[in-house]
């Protein structure tokens, strides 16, 4: 089992979703953020002055739990959902996860997601 964590531009998050729903892929959550990257000035989509050393960007932190053959697949669904091909189509992180527990069934490792 697998955690996979994107930061993607936060108009691209819809048709991402979309993608992963369509696929199968229901839990997911989403958290609004800002970030620094490499953003080319035509592609600002949010600007916030409260850090005074660069600019933040908002952007949108997808989080998935998935079983390792789903890996590879919910991978491709986002990047192919998210890319503009512009600098600041984000990034994907995936880390090993050791357990999960579902709080309602007590269902534990795969049956939990």
């Amino acid at each position: 089992m697998k955690l996979i964590k994107a930061y993607v531009r936060y108009r691209k998050m819809e048709e991402v979703y979309d993608a992963l729903k369509h696929e199968g892929f229901y839990s997911m959550t989403f958290v609004e953020c800002e970030g620094t990257g490499r953003y080319s000035d035509h592609e600002k989509e949010h600007i916030s002055y409260k850090y005074p050393f660069a600019e933040a960007y908002r952007v949108i932190k997808l989080e998935i739990l998935a079983a390792d053959e789903h890996v590879i697949p919910v991978i491709q669904l986002i990047r192919k959902n998210a890319r503009t091909g512009y600098n600041g189509d984000g990034v994907i992180v995936v880390s090993p996860v050791d357990s999960a527990y579902k709080v309602r069934t007590d269902e534990e490792g795969i049956l939990a997601i």
